[in-house]
């Protein structure tokens, strides 16, 4: 190869984000050699907001958020990876899809990006903690709320982790959310699942509001209050031995019914090529290495990553090295609900978790939460038409 490629990518700032990035572009850079990747990395926040047009102007490839994939096909700022790859390679990742992992950037008959990272919320626990106190894991939520009343509970408080929560809340009482374009979801059920919500949230630390996902982690890494999680996004890292002070083991969650387990919303995230990029073709095939089965149970695995890719979850190494974190929580990534994508969600989802938030730390009517978010829902399936 004559001329050097330069090729510039996006990722989040985290272990999981950033490093099995850094990892695998090295790796490909060995094997292509005149082929360079730099990776850059934003925070958890300027990932979920961040609009993928703007960065797709600045960057070859990109690490997106599912919920992006409507608006990617209306600008057109990231390829249909489905004009680029074999049928035979996409058949292969649909077929090892985690849950709906690589169906959530499928949209308008086009394949957006690739699933090279899949997560829902689930529950952890520090085992030596519940030992400690002579307890046992929740297997309700009658239990869960016990555990809560003795302190040693925590779940993301953020607005986005409040909202996904409230989706859980809902989905596990038997109705999905945004299933109709003028309803957000059915009185009865929004009713009982913000009061389901409320009564956890009325027995958790006031801190919990302020913390993502990462930060409940290193919390009940960190100190030694918090036994027990009952939703938030997986971090596999958590899970292997030398990452934090104290190693969380990762479960399924607890049910509602005594029958069936809550039902999470997917998250996860994928890898996808800019429509500006000078060198599309180096950019897919990158894309594609990353994404492959070898890649995700080795290089991306043992750098930080967690696969989107089933073969990494059922892998017994894999398992052996994060105290089974991804053969315990298959479950809970095989039922997740798969959320809206359309264009126009995104707005929902950047105003309608402080509601609920509002809701969980100050009170309030039932009813008119719901009101609430119905306005917000409206108004973001309007601008799917604009």
């Amino acid at each position: 190869m004559s001329d050097k490629i330069n090729l510039r990518g996006i990722t989040w700032n985290h272990s999981r984000g950033f490093v099995p990035m850094v990892a695998t572009a090295q790796r490909f850079s060995e094997l292509h050699p005149g082929v360079e990747i730099t990776w850059e990395k934003r925070s958890l926040q300027q990932f979920a907001d961040f609009s993928i047009h703007e960065l797709a102007s600045h960057f070859d490839v990109l690490v997106i958020d599912h919920p992006w994939a409507g608006f990617a096909a209306k600008t057109a700022s990231i390829l249909p990876l489905d004009h680029y790859l074999s049928p035979v390679y996409l058949k292969n990742q649909k077929d090892n899809s985690v849950g709906h992992s690589f169906e959530s950037y499928t949209y308008n008959g086009h394949q957006w990006a690739l699933p090279i990272d899949a997560a829902t919320p689930v529950a952890s626990s520090r085992p030596d903690l519940l030992a400690q106190h002579g307890l046992k894991l929740p297997e309700s939520f009658d239990d869960l709320l016990s555990l809560a009343d003795k302190g040693l509970v925590a779940f993301a408080g953020i607005p986005i982790d409040v909202l996904m929560n409230f989706y859980t809340l809902c989905c596990s009482l038997g109705e999905d959310p945004c299933q109709q374009e003028d309803v957000l979801i059915t009185e009865k059920t929004g009713v009982a699942a913000l009061k389901l919500y409320k009564e956890l949230a009325s027995k958790i630390h006031p801190d919990n509001f302020k913390r993502n996902p990462i930060q409940v982690y290193e919390a009940m890494t960190q100190g030694d209050e918090i036994a027990y999680c009952p939703f938030a996004y997986g971090y596999s890292n958590y899970s292997r031995i030398g990452y934090a002070r104290r190693q969380l083991h990762f479960h399924d969650m607890v049910s509602l019914d005594g029958k069936r387990n809550l039902r999470s919303t997917l998250g996860g995230t994928g890898l996808a090529v800019s429509s500006s990029s000078q060198h599309q073709e180096w950019a897919v095939k990158y894309a594609e290495f990353v994404a492959s089965s070898a890649c995700q149970q080795s290089i991306f695995f043992e750098n930080g990553g967690q696969p989107g890719h089933l073969s990494a979850w059922k892998d017994p190494e894999v398992n052996a090295r994060s105290a089974n974190f991804f053969i315990n929580t298959l479950p809970a990534l095989q039922r997740a609900f798969l959320r809206p994508r359309y264009h126009g969600h995104m707005f929902f989802q950047d105003h309608a978790g402080d509601v609920v938030r509002d809701y969980l730390m100050n009170s309030g009517l039932e009813i008119q939460v719901l009101e609430r978010m119905n306005k917000l829902y409206v108004e973001s399936r309007s601008l799917q038409l604009s």
